[in-house]
């Protein structure tokens, strides 16, 4: 029984079926009583709740008395406009309309509680949105191929040779080009690398094996010398790890799921027929673009 209540169909029938009970009442009411217009008691709730969240205060008798002509005024306004059928082909109303049925498919997908089992389900179904990504730390020596021109491959092997020969730990910084990036970098994301080098370096880079100086590897800026000191893989977290983001993406998922299936089911009782435009129309409107 349980599982049966926690059914989003059962919530969307529910939902429709108290719509229609609905909307029976107001049509029931409206047809006996088309010119009489009642402000409920839950109405002057609503507009005492709203004055008092505005103002931080109860509104005075008179307040009140505004705020319920203003109500009324809406209220002509609103049947007066619909009976002259000013919210056909208003695209402001139609938006506004679609809006407030999406809403209602909506809070129909919002009464489902995930499960551990849903949400690890759609951690593995979408990992590539919560990967942690690999890390690397390495330090780089910047070759630039203006200043080398074609002694550029010798001049780095020979300065590789050098550079593995040195302490991992000694300083380089006066081995180098003139660069506008730094020599050593700490737990750098790839996706970052590949901002900062290129997409190239950065596929190059992660194939590395730590411990001793490469090159040379090619940038957007000439040519680099590198060495790996440590990289951590990327990986799939565990669900305890994402759990906020993975419930946000699944009520997400859940939410579009539930405006899809109301949409499909209200679009049942219609028949769609797209007239063809005339050719010497469309290519007039093309024209004015």
């Amino acid at each position: 029984m349980k599982r049966i209540l926690k059914e989003p169909l059962l919530h969307f029938l529910l939902l429709a079926a108290a719509i229609f009970v609905a909307n029976g009442l107001v049509a029931k009411r409206s047809s006996g009583e088309p010119g009489k217009i009642v402000v409920t008691q839950g109405q002057l709730a609503s507009l005492v709740e709203g004055f008092t969240r505005t103002w931080q205060r109860p509104p005075t008798s008179e307040e009140l008395e505004g705020l319920v002509r203003d109500r009324v005024r809406d209220e002509v306004y609103y049947r007066e406009a619909m009976a002259l059928g000013l919210d056909r082909d208003d695209t402001v109303i139609r938006r506004r309309l679609r809006q407030k049925m999406e809403f209602v498919s909506d809070d129909i997908a919002a009464q489902t509680e995930p499960t551990d089992a849903d949400l690890t389900a759609y951690l593995r179904a979408h990992p590539d949105g919560f990967r942690v990504e690999q890390r690397v730390t390495f330090r780089q020596v910047y070759l630039n191929p203006e200043k080398h021109g074609e002694n550029l491959g010798r001049d780095a092997a020979r300065l590789l040779a050098q550079l593995n020969h040195l302490d991992d730990k000694g300083d380089v910084s006066a081995l180098d080009d003139s660069f506008l990036l730094e020599h050593q970098f700490a737990a750098l994301r790839t996706s970052v690398v590949a901002t900062q080098f290129g997409e190239a370096f950065a596929a190059q880079l992660s194939g590395l094996p730590p411990g001793r100086w490469w090159g040379p590897v090619e940038s957007g800026y000439g040519a680099h010398l590198v060495f790996v000191s440590e990289r951590t893989e990327g990986r799939l977290p565990a669900l305890a790890e994402v759990r906020d983001e993975v419930r946000r993406e699944w009520e997400n998922a859940q939410r579009l799921e539930a405006n899809e299936r109301f949409y499909q089911e209200r679009a049942k009782h219609y028949t769609v027929t797209i007239d063809r435009m005339d050719p010497v129309e469309a290519s007039k409107i093309a024209a004015t673009q």
